[in-house]
């Protein structure tokens, strides 16, 4: 175990090398594997509200498109550099092979924190960005997505700036509004994802979803469906968190009275349920299930052993460490892959994609079922690899997703 935490990307380097010493991966190819096809980094200033201009630092990263076009969200955060977005580029790659959508991986991002900037500086940055990167991003080569500080406004803005130098060009990016082509259940699908896998996983265990305690730090997008399903499949959520509030109550939380407070308020502050409890001691309750949906590294090497759910999910991208997998590896904790757990929104993005290539609208069911049966699939592979290999979850999900872009590198004569 290394003497300090990796980074997310150095991280996202040693899952893979990891991943490539179990399947032999010859060297050249490890190279071919490893390193982003492309790295643009652009420069995107605007013309504040007053009259001031900033000048924000935005990059698209475009890891691997062996398997199909580049796919990968836009994040708008003050730590969306160049390293983290390569890593998160390359997670993108696994994820859609791993559950056997034709895209590459990709991802983008501009060093801004979107909650300082008024909506018509939001809308100038997403313009200004888009123009910049619009040489290298189409419906048939690069197609963006939301992520952290974006939003389905965020991406028709996106489609709308394209379109005017491309023509009308709906699949150019996914996750916009069902007004302008988006898909129904793409809001929801990384959340409802989440649920899938939760309940396939805790199956295997022998957990019973029916009254299973769970946890969920992050009440974004993501943390707010996947708390929504879980009480519809009869599961307790216990714990709740945002950046501002972290709430308990062992009998399960009322959600929908803290969707609507979270309504009303936009937060959890003052939220009147539950007891008061800090994030960190939500990470470590006596649950089933916890599912950190927030930012990366909150399980660390610090608080690994202090864990004491038997199954945790990553909602979001790389929330544990790598020296804490480890820890939570020997303790025997089951930890289900971000590259997994998360697939849900690319999902339903490729079918958001698919729609729009099509001009044919699915229904809700239709994506809702699509969804289930696509990761399911995902989660089987892993499996059957994890039992063929005596591997955990995450070591067979990166051997099943490394493994297909070799084979595909391959069969295209790439190198």
């Amino acid at each position: 175990m290394p003497d300090r935490e990796l980074t997310m990307l150095e991280t996202a380097h040693a899952y893979f090398n990891e991943t490539c010493d179990l399947l032999d991966v010859e060297d050249g190819l490890r190279q071919v594997l490893l390193n982003p096809w492309r790295q643009l980094s652009v420069s995107v200033p605007i013309r504040m509200d007053n009259g001031e201009i900033r000048v924000f630092n935005g990059f698209r990263v475009q890891h691997n498109g062996v398997r199909g076009p580049y796919k990968g969200g836009v994040r708008y955060a003050p730590a969306a550099d160049a390293a983290h977005t390569n890593a998160l580029a390359m997670l993108m790659t696994w994820k859609t092979a791993l559950v056997d959508i034709p895209f590459g991986g990709a991802k983008g991002g501009v060093q801004v924190q979107p909650a300082d900037l008024s909506e018509g500086e939001l809308n100038r940055l997403t313009r200004r960005y888009t123009g910049a990167i619009s040489h290298i991003i189409g419906p048939q080569r690069d197609i963006p997505a939301p992520d952290m500080g974006t939003n389905a406004q965020v991406m028709a803005w996106m489609m709308d700036a394209f379109g005017q130098t491309n023509g009308y060009s709906p699949g150019a990016v996914t996750g916009k509004p069902i007004e302008l082509g988006g898909s129904y259940g793409r809001e929801a699908a990384t959340g409802r994802g989440v649920c899938d896998i939760a309940m396939l996983a805790a199956a295997d265990i022998g957990i019973d979803m029916r009254g299973a305690t769970v946890a969920i730090q992050g009440f974004g997008n993501v943390g707010s469906f996947a708390g929504q399903r879980m009480v519809e499949i009869g599961a307790h959520v216990v714990a709740l968190s945002d950046a501002n509030r972290a709430i308990y109550d062992p009998a399960g939380l009322d959600m929908e009275e803290v969707l609507a407070h979270n309504a009303r308020v936009g937060s959890l502050e003052n939220c009147p349920l539950g007891e008061v409890i800090t994030n960190e001691e939500l990470l470590e309750l006596d649950v089933d299930i916890l599912i950190p949906a927030a930012i990366e590294g909150v399980i660390s090497t610090e608080n690994a052993e202090k864990i004491r759910a038997r199954l945790i999910v990553e909602a979001a991208n790389s929330p544990i460490t790598y020296g804490a997998d480890a820890i939570l590896a020997d303790q025997g904790t089951t930890v289900i892959p971000d590259i997994l757990a998360n697939a849900g929104g690319v999902i339903v993005s490729y079918f958001e994609w698919a729609q729009n290539i099509q001009r044919f609208r699915w229904t809700l069911n239709r994506v809702n079922e699509e969804l289930y049966t696509t990761i399911s699939h995902g989660f089987d592979r892993a499996q059957e690899m994890a039992k063929e290999r005596d591997l955990t979850p995450r070591k067979a999900a990166y051997a099943v997703a490394v493994g297909a872009v070799a084979k595909a590198t391959e069969l295209r004569g790439f190198i």
